[in-house]
């Protein structure tokens, strides 16, 4: 499971950019852009609807003309008829001309003046309008100038289709306009109809009620110098001119603005609200990780939720490796699982003690440490049971520190009975001298009554020799014991090593034989003399020997003790030592070392009192010398002195 480190007080927490600063104006221009967009749309409408009245315009414009050009047509369909129906009267031929029906409907309608013409040109007949026509137009179509005339003219033919002249029809603009009906467009418009010349010759101005919108014209084209100008009276307003458009601009831009501002409010408010979460947080954190307890919280499955610094530094364990784990954890020793998962679910189930209890864990790199674990319940903001939570404190020193000292007392102890032991050896000593002595005495004197009389076993004889030698070697023993708890100076003489490690070897003989193990000597050093308390080392040789003895008792197969010296000059000083190694087939060192081996009162034996490489490296020492100790590689140890060696 991730895990996020909380943050730390007094760090600076990252800069955050320019646009999460600026993240409060996201309202405003949000408006500011709607806002761009409605006004871009309102222009496109604008354009649109501007484009859709000017095409409205021009279709109205041509449906004024073609509605003045059917009229016009009509009234010639009618000259046709009139003209056709021409009757030539002989004795009088204006009054009859005028009295036609057709002329006279003509007249009334819209011919102001109709003219028969012969090839010649010269007037035939011709008829006159008497009063103005009656106006047909719904709306107050006002004249502002008269006299401009077109005329309409027809061809006469007479029954045998030959020509006869032509017929003239003259007629008023003005006249056409009042006979046409154009209220449909003044309720739109306001209707001029323009001379050439410019001059206004009839209009639908009302000063009541002002054009609002821009003016168009357009000639008339079948009507000779005559344009119409129309102006609409309801023009479509542009946004930038509609006060409801910007009062809904302004106002969502204002909304914005009021937004962005509140959202500005409510980010410094949760910005300060985070930061102070983060501070506490982060004060929380320290403190926790500067406790020198460690925490754990668990919920009701035993899962991991929280554990703090003390407590990874303690198990060597991360925090991502840690939470979100479930029994077993891997700082529980693996020997100890079950025990330990019975103790995890007897926790869970609440009847972990509550003065604590006492554990054994194991750290990340193998090694074991004691804790002390006081459980207690976690609740969470409702006061629900959901877990809970350890306090576990490292009491690994503490018990190094009780082992220390218990192991301090019972050195004190051992020191007290070695002391009393080395008076009553010293007193031994003192006592086992005269018996010793008389042992030889005696020793001596059997043997020359022995050898004083015939037929005598030799094997006698050498066993008298035996018992003399061996009392003789415990006397000094006894001796060499009395002189190391004195005062007196230690007496060394000139020795060769080869003879004293022989010596020794061959007292070792037949213990070596009783164990079935093989000795191998192999001496070179017999031309190097050293300065030595003999006594002392032979009892360093012995001891070693005794140790390896001991090392392969125990090993099945093969046991082999092999014993050599040698003589070899130190290359930085020039010295010359004699070095004796003994080597053993046991099971070597097992990884401790001489610091080790030589602890006072440590042993690997059992019936051991661990002295012995102690007293030996210290007489070594004392001569100047020093002892190693290494594993063989195809198994068993090896054990060195040197001695520096004399020169004669």
């Amino acid at each position: 499971m991730p895990h996020s480190l909380p943050p730390q007080p007094f760090q600076p927490g990252p800069v955050e950019s320019v646009g999460k600063k600026l993240l409060w104006l996201t309202p405003g221009l949000l408006a500011v852009a709607f806002a761009v967009l409605m006004a871009a749309w309102a222009q496109v409408n604008d354009v649109q609807a501007e484009m859709a009245e000017e095409q409205t315009l021009l279709a109205d414009m041509a449906s004024v003309e073609a509605q003045l050009t059917g009229r016009r047509d009509m009234e010639m369909v009618r000259l046709r008829e009139t003209a056709a129906r021409l009757v030539v009267a002989a004795k009088d031929v204006n009054q009859g001309f005028a009295a036609m029906p057709e002329v006279v409907a003509g007249l009334d309608r819209l011919w102001n003046r109709l003219v028969w013409l012969d090839e010649d040109n010269r007037v035939i007949a011709r008829a006159e309008r008497k009063a103005p026509i009656a106006s047909s137009v719904r709306e107050d179509l006002r004249i502002q100038a008269t006299g401009q005339a077109d005329h309409l003219s027809v061809f006469v033919r007479d029954v045998n289709a030959q020509g006869n002249g032509k017929l003239l029809a003259r007629f008023e603009i003005t006249d056409l306009l009042k006979s046409t009906d154009l209220g449909w467009l003044n309720r739109r418009y306001e209707v001029e109809f323009i001379s050439e010349l410019g001059e206004v010759i009839a209009t639908t101005a009302n000063p009541s009620r002002p054009p609002q919108g821009a003016s168009r014209e357009r000639p008339l084209v079948g009507f000779k110098d005559t344009s119409l100008r129309l102006t609409p009276y309801d023009a479509s307003l542009s946004w930038t001119q509609n006060p409801k458009t910007l009062a809904l601009l302004a106002a969502l831009l204002l909304l914005g603005g009021v937004a962005s501002q509140m959202t500005r409010h409510e980010m410094q408010l949760v910005s300060r609200a985070v930061t102070e979460a983060k501070t506490e947080a982060a004060w929380r954190q320290s403190m926790e990780d500067s406790a020198l307890v460690g925490l754990r919280a668990r919920d009701a499955e035993g899962r991991v939720l929280y554990v703090n610094k003390t407590l990874c530094d303690m198990v060597g364990y991360s925090r991502d490796e840690l939470v979100g784990l479930k029994p077993p954890l891997p700082f529980w020793p693996p020997d100890a699982v079950d025990a330990m998962m019975a103790r995890n679910l007897n926790t869970l189930a609440g009847g972990a003690p509550t003065t604590g209890f006492e554990t054994r864990w194991r750290h990340k790199d193998g090694h074991s440490i004691d804790v002390m674990i006081f459980e207690a319940r976690l609740v969470n903001s409702n006061g629900h049971h959901i877990g809970w939570m350890g306090s576990i404190i490292d009491i690994s020193e503490r018990r190094r520190l009780e082992e220390r000292d218990r192991t301090h007392t019972d050195v004190l102890a051992q020191h007290a009975r070695l002391n009393d032991l080395g008076l009553l050896a010293s007193e031994l000593a003192h006592e086992l001298n005269q018996p010793l002595t008389t042992i030889l005495t005696y020793s001596a004197g059997l043997k020359i009554s022995l050898q004083s009389l015939h037929g005598i076993d030799p094997e006698d004889l050498a066993a008298m020799d035996a018992v003399n030698q061996h009392a003789r070697k415990a006397g000094d023993i006894v001796n060499w014991i009395r002189r190391q708890t004195s005062r007196t100076e230690t007496v060394r003489k000139i020795c060769d090593l080869d003879a004293i490690v022989s010596e020794v070897v061959g007292l070792r003989m037949r213990q070596i034989q009783r164990i079935h193990a093989t000795l191998e000597q192999n001496l070179s050093a017999a031309d190097s003399k050293v300065l030595v308390d003999r006594i002392g080392i032979e009892q360093v040789i012995a001891n070693l020997i005794r140790n390896a003895m001991d090392a392969v008792s125990i090993q099945d197969g093969i046991r082999t003790i092999c014993v050599s010296t040698q003589e070899y000059v130190d290359q930085k000083s020039g010295t010359a030592f004699v070095q004796v190694t003994v080597v053993d087939s046991g099971s070597g060192l097992q990884g401790r070392t001489l610091e080790t081996l030589c602890t006072t009162f440590y042993s690997t034996k059992s019936h051991g009192m661990g002295l012995g490489l102690g007293i030996c490296r210290s007489i070594i020492e004392a001569h100047g010398g020093s002892l190693t100790a290494v594993d063989m590689p195809g198994g068993g140890a090896q054990f060195s002195f040197t001695i520096p060696a004399i020169s004669l």
